[in-house]
């Protein structure tokens, strides 16, 4: 479905409204008024563990063990799962981050390395060791790189380690352990507008580094790159194929025999894979592809064989070839681990499984990871949405049913990570990331969730969901991470037809958050790089796309979360700053800094006609007339990955997490005068 082209930019501020915008700026940081309730009833009820699953994000194949590591959960972890037994047979926890995304093996098999991601420094090492032949002891911190996230490792022939990775708001650099005398040493930034490192691979004389920006494009920020590291000299030459820097970034690199294998993650264009001649490697052959990602490389003899967000593939790179690889095995997801042995591929599906597919019959066998042993325990989690009967929580690749009448929990199967979602009339819908678009669910004998809807692929990160009940829409705020700027999709369950609406509020600005009232579709915009607009506010037409007014509101920071009450427009910054506009005069009329109970990102829902936020560590009310802010439950401390989500089910209770657990909220204030 092609987006609409993006919508016009009228400002239809009046000199009163910019006058009242002008008298309400100064005290966006200014003191909070509090104002406690006459009266509060609150009850809190525990529904249990949001999401529990064995959450995977890496897995490798050395010698017959697949070595998998975990996802959004504490403490961080690798397991050994053991391919003759189909058992999990050894497990090292490493304690530090929320993620292992990178493995390596030395070329004698002995040490299996492990790189960490985490949301801040925590001044512990993000590079572990774990000695195979002793798998009974614990996995030892050697290191850290100055790129707080390790993103993929890759050991040269001699045991040299490289690593690369990055961190929020700095070009990533190239990184190397050396075992010999224990020390991790910085080796250059190739490509100073790179925000992410995501592939290496390394030979006796070369590194190859592999960059872009999947996360924080736009802005300037560099395409797809390939580097070429001379060890002996430490300079760097940059090899990538033109064709590549189409791109946002290279995803992988593996070096097979003679040859080097590169691939992309795509975005207006599919994921790319080359193949180069190590002695020469303007010397290459591209092979183009029908997915959104290009990973897991491995080959063998003259196949080569990937993942794509499609499933597997394999490709012969001297007739050009890329066919799909059938086999008898249910849908793979979300595939983190891809190596061959002996006719078979061993996967490593983020669905919690291991996959042995034989390449010549086709067929597969799936070993579920938790019914091998692998540990089940609480995960961090994404979008919320209930109603009578079902509350849902979305995590990786998976989105949990809490049954509220039998507190049965299911775990139901869907790629990426439902960000936000909305229940209607019984049936569940989710903004799916990464490039997923809309799903929906229904319970009933009808099967898992389904993709209802399909949007462009650099409309990728859908970050909030509300119903229009005027016009009968679906509408989702969405960034895109490689493109900037962001999209409203609208979604008509009716007519089972879907819009994108390509940069409503600029092409700088990220659509962060979207409310409803009257027919009339309210964005929130954001800006998640360091230059550039922020805060803007835009009404919209959601049927037409057309845009009615905004208003530039002074914001360091941009929108994180919006609300209707009445005629009064709702939101919070993403470091507490509030403010209320009138969406009738167009004036902004309130604000506070409430930073002392919402120190980051934030989420609002209105309901028996109350608008209630909640952030990482509050959950709060606003006074419907003085909009003083008051505490619901304080130290709710929700265990987010993305930011923390509240809703409310038809009968108005709230929804959100308190630590690892889903909790109802039934809050019932009397309000003084």
């Amino acid at each position: 479905m092609p987006p609409t082209p993006s919508m016009d930019r009228r400002r239809l501020l009046s000199a009163g409204g910019a006058l009242g915008l002008a008298a309400a700026a100064a005290p966006l940081l200014g003191p909070t008024a509090h104002a406690a309730p006459a009266g509060p009833r609150t009850t809190v009820t525990d529904l249990g563990p949001a999401i529990e699953q064995f959450a995977l994000m890496s897995g490798l194949l050395v010698g017959d063990t697949v070595y998998i590591g975990s996802r959004n959960q504490q403490p961080t972890r690798v397991i050994g799962f053991h391919l003759p037994t189909r058992k999990v047979v050894s497990r090292t926890d490493l304690g530090s981050g929320h993620s292992v995304q990178a493995l390596a093996a030395d070329p004698t098999g002995r040490y299996l390395y492990a790189g960490i991601l985490t949301k801040a420094d925590e001044g512990k090492p993000n590079l572990f060791r774990w000695d195979l032949s002793t798998p009974g002891r614990p996995a030892a911190g050697i290191g850290r790189t100055g790129d707080r996230d390790i993103r993929e490792l890759a050991v040269a022939p001699d045991g040299t380690v490289y690593a690369v990775g990055g961190v929020p708001g700095d070009a990533p650099a190239l990184w190397m352990y050396d075992p010999g005398t224990g020390e991790v040493t910085g080796l250059g930034v190739p490509d100073p507008k790179a925000t992410l490192a995501r592939a290496v691979a390394a030979t006796d004389t070369t590194v190859y580094f592999g960059a872009g920006s999947v996360l924080a494009g736009g802005d300037g920020a560099s395409r797809a790159c390939l580097y070429a590291y001379d060890r002996a000299s430490g300079a760097f030459t940059d090899i990538t194929p033109k064709e590549l820097t189409r791109d946002p970034s290279l995803r992988e690199l593996a070096v097979h025999g003679d040859r080097l294998l590169a691939s992309t993650s795509g975005s207006t264009e599919h994921a790319k894979l080359a193949v180069l001649d190590l002695a020469d490697p303007s010397a290459y052959t591209l092979m183009p592809t029908e997915g959104g990602v290009v990973k897991n490389l491995t080959a063998a003899g003259d196949r080569i064989f990937f993942a794509t967000d499609a499933g597997l593939y394999s490709c012969t790179p001297a007739t050009r070839t890329v066919t799909p690889l059938a086999h008898d095995g249910p849908d793979l997801g979300e595939i983190w681990g891809l190596d061959h042995a002996g006719g078979t591929l061993a996967v490593v599906s983020g669905y919690g499984f291991v996959g042995e597919v034989d390449i010549a019959a086709g067929t597969a066998v799936i070993t579920e990871l938790g019914s091998a042993g692998a540990p089940v325990t609480p995960q961090t989690t994404m979008g919320i949405a209930a109603d009578h009967r079902y509350a849902y929580v979305g995590g990786n690749n998976v989105i949990a049913r809490h049954d509220l009448r039998t507190g049965e929990v299911r775990n139901l199967r869907a790629p990426g990570e439902a960000k936000d979602a909305e229940v209607l009339n019984g049936v569940l819908y989710t903004g799916q990331y990464n490039s997923q678009g809309i799903w929906r669910y229904a319970p009933g004998p009808g099967g898992g969730p389904r993709r209802a809807a399909g949007f462009p692929g650099e409309q990728n990160r859908p970050l909030d969901i509300c119903w229009d009940d005027v016009n009968r829409l679906l509408l989702v705020a969405v960034q895109s991470d490689t493109e900037g700027g962001g999209a409203l999709w609208t979604y008509s369950p009716g007519k089972a037809e879907g819009t994108a609406y390509v940069n409503p509020v600029d092409a700088d600005q990220t659509v962060r958050a979207v409310a409803a009232r009257d027919g009339v579709a309210y964005l929130g915009g954001d800006n998640p790089s360091a230059r550039g607009p922020r805060g803007t506010v835009v009404a919209v037409d959601p049927v037409g796309g057309r845009e009615r007014w905004r208003i530039d509101l002074p914001l360091a920071l941009g929108v994180a979360a919006l609300a209707v009450r009445g005629r009064h427009l709702y939101g919070l910054t993403r470091r507490g700053g509030f403010f209320v506009i009138d969406t009738r005069s167009r004036r902004l009329v309130h604000t506070a800094d409430h930073r002392a109970l919402c120190p980051g990102f934030a989420a609002m829902v209105t309901s028996r006609n109350v608008v209630y936020g909640v952030s990482d560590t509050t959950l709060f009310r606003f006074h419907p007339e003085t909009f003083a802010v008051s505490t619901v439950v304080a130290a709710i401390d929700g265990a987010w990955y993305s930011g923390p989500h509240v809703n409310a089910d038809r009968d108005g209770r709230l929804y959100t997490m308190r630590g690892h657990r889903l909790v109802r909220v039934d809050d019932r204030p009397v309000f003084g005068a």
